[in-house]
């Protein structure tokens, strides 16, 4: 091996060096856990055999020995026996080295698909929390004034019983009010401190079970080795229980219809070589909130963190937008994965 591959070695990329026979020559150890097989057993094999793909993957490797063109993405399939297949995307370079004249980078599809969408998530997010300030500017002033006529309206009113009209606009006005208002203080930058998660997870199962009482069952999966996370500590305590409490009132719901009780399980995880919107870091939480209820309705499950947008009637759509902005004030990404029965909030967030 030469001394510029093993300075592949280090990188968290899968890649592989080819010969000008598309013989494997040499793998990184990213490759090996990629493709779940030690260096020495590839070493040796046609690297176009390991594909179900073989002639069109051969075809692409020939162009690029032969016209020194670098090949973008190309989606293959790795075949594992005994186990499913592997989409992964492939990238194929000529480099100058003598013997490997070929280099492929190879992404899982998945991975790339991820990054894709935390990207978009957080450019919605941005550009939805920048639209709802200046609407919740735009709404604020109108309140006051709308408030202050109601008073100055009811002090005028002799009848009794017609207070009580300028009573719900007061009312409704202050409720307007503190929407506004808590549309327009999430967006300070964290006070950071080192936090432990399962301090933040043990206050949020208390703040929940004395909220709902028995009507739930408040499960933890944690892992003790899970270090320490730099972040703050109340904003981390607001994601959790803003997601947590929102399937407490599903499973609420639902156990009043049905007659059951539910369960919601805090599962911690440490993730190693972990990519969160295209800054790779060594270690990094999973944190899982999961519970069995009904699910998310599958008309707002893409929309599920925009602003305003509620699955439960009366509910003000902003707990988990709220949520996602804290999430990502601390360089994190949040998803949802739910169907009826299962539903899964990830947060991803990078350790020291």
């Amino acid at each position: 091996m030469s001394t510029g591959l093993a300075g592949l070695d280090l990188l968290a990329t899968a890649v592989v060096a080819l010969d000008e026979e598309f013989v494997v020559r040499y793998a990184n150890p990213a490759a090996e856990n990629l493709l779940d097989t030690g260096a020495r057993s590839m070493i040796g094999q046609a690297f176009p055999g390991l594909f179900g793909e073989s002639d069109e993957i051969a075809h692409t490797l020939a162009e690029a020995l032969k016209t020194h063109w670098d090949y973008t993405a190309q989606v293959v399939t790795y075949e594992r026996p005994g186990r499913e297949q592997l989409p992964l995307s492939c990238i194929v370079a000529r480099i100058d080295a003598a013997g490997t004249p070929l280099l492929i980078e190879l992404r899982p599809i998945e991975q790339q698909l991820r990054l894709a969408r935390e990207e978009r998530m957080v450019s919605e997010q941005q550009a939805n929390r920048e639209l709802i300030r200046n609407l919740a500017h735009e709404i604020k002033n109108p309140l006051g004034g709308l408030r202050g006529s109601a008073q100055l309206l009811e002090r005028e009113l002799d009848k009794p019983d017609l207070r009580e009209y300028t009573q719900v606009i007061i009312k409704e006005a202050d409720r307007l009010q503190a929407l506004m208002d808590r549309l327009l203080t999430p967006h300070r930058a964290p006070r950071v401190a080192p936090v432990n998660i399962h301090e933040v997870l043990e206050r949020v199962r208390s703040l929940i079970l004395a909220e709902f009482g028995s009507s739930v069952t408040l499960a933890r999966d944690y892992d003790p080795s899970v270090p320490d996370v730099v972040g703050d500590k109340e904003q981390l305590i607001q994601v959790v229980l803003n997601i947590a409490r929102n399937a407490a009132q599903a499973l609420t719901s639902q156990g009043a219809d049905a007659g059951k009780e539910g369960t919601i399980t805090f599962r911690t995880r440490a993730l190693r070589q972990v990519t969160l919107v295209r800054n790779r870091y060594p270690l990094a939480l999973e944190l899982q909130i999961i519970d069995d209820g009904p699910g998310v309705a599958a008309a707002i499950r893409d929309r599920i963190f925009n602003p305003l947008v509620s699955g439960r009637d009366g509910g003000s759509g902003l707990g988990l937008s709220l949520a996602q902005t804290y999430v990502q004030y601390h360089r994190g990404v949040i998803e949802c994965d739910s169907r009826p029965g299962r539903t899964v909030f990830t947060i991803l967030l990078p350790l020291a």
